[in-house]
C-alpha cells in the first residue's frame, strides 16, 4: 500500500514537471538566452560602455527624464484611477457595465492609433487648442506637442487601465459589512472612507502603481510620437542606439533599465511586505 502511494506521488510529480517543461523551455529560449546575449554584447568593449552610460550627461538626462515621467505618470494614474474605480464599484449594474467598457475600450484599439490621435489633439492647430481659443481662454496655442506635458498626457491615457483594473479587483473584494460596522459605531461617510475603505484598498493601489511605473520606464511609442528633445526617454534612446551605432551601448542601456525595474519591484514589494507585517502585529 505504501509503495503504491509512493509511486502515485512520483507519477504526480513527474506529471507536474512535464506540464512545467513547455513554459520553462519558452522562458529559457525567449528570455534567458536573449538576456545572456545582451549581457555578453554589453561587455564587448569591457566596462568602457558602462562607464560612458553612467558618466555621459546625455544619458544622465535621459535617465532623469525617464524616472520623472514614470513617477508623474504613476501619480496621475493613481489620482485619476482611484476615484474612477471607486465610482465603478459603488455604482449600479448598468452604470458599472458602461464604466467598465470605458476602461476596456482602449485595449481594443492599437497603441499606435491612440498615440497618433493625441498628436492630432495636442498640436497647435489641434482640437484642444481650438477649443481653448474658442472659449477665449488662450490668445495663442499652448505648446503641448513635443513637450514633457504631451508625453505625460499620452502615457496617462494609455496606462490608466493598468491602474484601474487592479483597483476594481481590490475594491470589489472589500466586505461591505466592515463599512456597516463602522457606520454603526458612529463613523460618518468621510471617516468610513479614510479609516476603513482606503486602507483596505491600498493593495490595489500598490499593484496598479507597480504595473504603471514598470511599464512607464520602458515605454517607447507614445514618448517618441508626443515628445521632443527635452523629453527623450530610455526606450527611444535604446532604439536610436541600435539603429545608429549598433547594439553595444543599447544592450548596456537595456540592462540598466532592467536593473532599475528589478530594484523598483524589490522596493515596492518590500514596502508591501512591511505593511503586511505591521498589519498582523
Amino acid at each position: 500500500m505504501a509503495g503504491q502511494l509512493g509511486s502515485q506521488a512520483r507519477a504526480t510529480r513527474l506529471a507536474g514537471w512535464i506540464l512545467i517543461l513547455p513554459a520553462g523551455a519558452f522562458a529559457a529560449i525567449f528570455f534567458v538566452v536573449p538576456l545572456v546575449l545582451m549581457i555578453s554584447t554589453s561587455f564587448r568593449d569591457g566596462t568602457d560602455t558602462y562607464a560612458e552610460v553612467f558618466t555621459s550627461p546625455v544619458y544622465g538626462t535621459v535617465f532623469v527624464n525617464t524616472i520623472r515621467t514614470a513617477v508623474l505618470t504613476t501619480v496621475c494614474c493613481v489620482l485619476i484611477g482611484y476615484p474612477f474605480a471607486y465610482a465603478l464599484t459603488r455604482s449600479g449594474p448598468r452604470l458599472r457595465l458602461v464604466l467598465l467598457a470605458v476602461v476596456l475600450l482602449p485595449f481594443w484599439t492599437s497603441l499606435l492609433v491612440r498615440s497618433f490621435a493625441w498628436v492630432g489633439l495636442l498640436q497647435d492647430s489641434g482640437l484642444l487648442n481650438q477649443a481653448l481659443a474658442a472659449l477665449g481662454l488662450t490668445s495663442e496655442p499652448l505648446a503641448l506637442i513635443r513637450t514633457p506635458v504631451g508625453v505625460l498626457i499620452g502615457m496617462v491615457h494609455v496606462l490608466l487601465p493598468y491602474m484601474v483594473l487592479p483597483l476594481i479587483a481590490t475594491m470589489g473584494q472589500i466586505d461591505p459589512s466592515a463599512l456597516r460596522a463602522a457606520s454603526s459605531l458612529g463613523a460618518g461617510p468621510w471617516r468610513r472612507f479614510v479609516r476603513v475603505f482606503l486602507p483596505l484598498s491600498l493593495p490595489g493601489v500598490l499593484s496598479g502603481a507597480i504595473l504603471v511605473f514598470v511599464l512607464s520606464l520602458g515605454f517607447y511609442i507614445t514618448p517618441a510620437l508626443l515628445g521632443g528633445v527635452d523629453s527623450t526617454m530610455i526606450g527611444e534612446t535604446i532604439v536610436n542606439e541600435v539603429t545608429r551605432f549598433g547594439p553595444v551601448t543599447a544592450s548596456a542601456l537595456g540592462l540598466v533599465l532592467l536593473a532599475g525595474v528589478l530594484i523598483s519591484l524589490a522596493l515596492l514589494l518590500g514596502v508591501r511586505s512591511l505593511r503586511r507585517k505591521e498589519g498582523r502585529s
